[in-house]
């Protein structure tokens, strides 16, 4: 059996729900031919999210890695291409924390790039009428220092773990109150295109 870390995180910034935990615990109930899915949930908080993932890569050792996260204002789902050595928030996070401009990782590189099969995700969800595109950002917030960290721990102990980060709409119900033209897409959407991307990735040959 094939092992898949899925990661998602907490509501944050006055939100009480966030897509990107919704989706994984649904996609938790998904019986996947030949994978074995652990689902895992993530505080939106600047150090402990890393070193809960870090723990379960350690512990788990699985072969493949997706992290979600919610990217309010996007139209599509968008499997993210790089990930950047910088913390920079907009807004403070969960526990308070606030950085501007300080490096993740300590004369880290620069980025890493998603090993995941971000080309073929896109392509399949587009052929499966689900919007979707590689981003080029995936912020400066708590998922980029996710995604960041994680690709960061895989070289440094030079794995061979595929893993990459995928940022995913708003809920249909979190657009109520907001300006009438934000996008948001179905939990049934995101589900199935996340079911997808999960396929799409453990059909990768080793």
């Amino acid at each position: 059996m094939k092992k898949l870390l899925l990661t998602a995180f907490e509501p944050f910034n006055g939100e009480t729900i966030n897509p990107s935990l919704e989706t994984a615990l649904a996609i938790g109930k998904i019986k996947f031919l030949d994978t074995q899915l652990e689902i895992l949930k993530l505080p939106v908080a600047r150090f402990e999210a890393v070193e809960i993932a870090l723990r379960n890569l350690r512990e788990k050792k699985p072969e493949f890695v997706i992290m979600l996260g919610e990217a309010g204002g996007r139209y599509r789902v968008t499997p993210e291409r790089v990930a950047i050595n910088v913390d920079d928030y907009r807004i403070p996070d969960n526990s308070g924390f606030q950085p501007t401009g300080e490096p993740i990782v300590e004369d880290g590189p620069v980025g890493y790039f998603s090993s995941l099969p971000i080309y073929a995700i896109a392509e399949q969800l587009t052929r499966m009428n689900i919007p979707s595109a590689i981003s080029n950002s995936a912020g400066t917030y708590l998922c980029n220092r996710l995604f960041y960290g994680v690709m960061n721990f895989i070289a440094r102990e030079n794995l061979r773990t595929k893993a990459g980060f995928i940022h995913l709409p708003y809920l249909h119900e979190q657009t109520v109150n907001k300006r009438a033209d934000t996008p948001s897409m179905s939990p049934e959407t995101l589900v199935n295109a996340v079911k997808i991307a999960v396929e799409t990735t453990t059909s990768l040959k080793s």
